[in-house]
């Protein structure tokens, strides 16, 4: 793929991605076919701050799981009030670095 593409793209998604493995993406991204890129670029990526603000908010209720894709935890967090709060506090610590995770995943996905 040509490098400037890749590093365009990088550049837009770099608050969604983990600092430490955007060489591996871009590794990735360069190696990866026309038709690739494409579903790459399609690739939903979540905000790490919308849900930061999500976990503050309405992370009590699970939301903020919900939104991740863990159904389960979401669960458990609306039957327990966030297990009386101590999820929702380490969840507001976690959420963003989750996020980076998940979106990083989808985006190797799209391109294997």
């Amino acid at each position: 793929m040509d490098t400037q593409q890749v590093d365009m793209y990088l550049m837009n998604n770099q608050k969604n991605l983990p600092p430490e493995k955007i060489a591996l993406a871009r590794e990735a991204l360069l190696n990866a076919s026309p038709e690739k890129f494409q579903l790459a670029m399609m690739a939903e990526m979540k905000d790490p701050t919308t849900l930061l603000l999500v976990s503050i908010f309405l992370g009590g209720l699970g939301v903020d799981r919900f939104m991740l894709g863990d159904v389960g935890m979401g669960v458990l967090k609306l039957l327990t009030g966030g297990l009386c709060g101590i999820l929702a506090i380490i969840d507001w610590c976690t959420i963003m670095n989750r996020t980076r995770e998940l979106n990083f995943n989808r985006l190797m996905t799209a391109l294997a």
